[in-house]
């Protein structure tokens, strides 16, 4: 029986550690953007203006 009261308070600790991660992230803007991913692939790449010699 002790053996599952161990179990049960790592698990709770891990859980614990596991929501402090995710609240750090979110407070540093980590989940900000979520429309540009999605989308990024729709976009056209910039032309370089760069000129080139024609022989």
């Amino acid at each position: 029986m002790e053996i599952i009261f161990g179990l049960i308070i790592i698990s709770l600790l891990l859980a614990l550690i596991f929501l402090i991660f995710f609240m750090v992230a979110v407070r540093n803007g980590q989940f900000d953007d979520d429309h540009t991913p999605s989308v990024r692939i729709l976009f056209d790449d910039k032309v370089s203006q760069h000129p080139t010699s024609q022989k």
